[in-house]
């Protein structure tokens, strides 16, 4: 089977703009697995120093929760003395 030379034209155009077609589309994707990618790693970041917060919380907190301890065991032990 042999085309006529417009067909082969159209054959030609048609080929390019699918491959066209295939370029455009697989760059796209590419772009947005990269800004995917990103705003995950944005996110883990925001975490990680909402997580590092909590951890200083819970250190001040469990150094007065200790203190209150302490004090309150030696009102305690001076109210036994007395």
């Amino acid at each position: 089977m042999y085309l006529s030379e417009p067909e082969e034209i159209v054959a030609y155009v048609v080929c390019i703009a699918i491959i066209i077609g295939f370029g455009v589309t697989t760059y796209m994707e590419i772009k947005n697995t990269v800004y995917e990618e990103k705003q995950k790693h944005k996110v883990q970041k925001e975490n990680e120093e909402k997580i590092k917060t909590l951890i200083s919380y819970f250190k001040a907190k469990k150094k007065l929760i200790d203190t209150v301890a302490k004090l309150n065991r030696a009102k305690k032990e001076g109210e036994s003395e007395n």
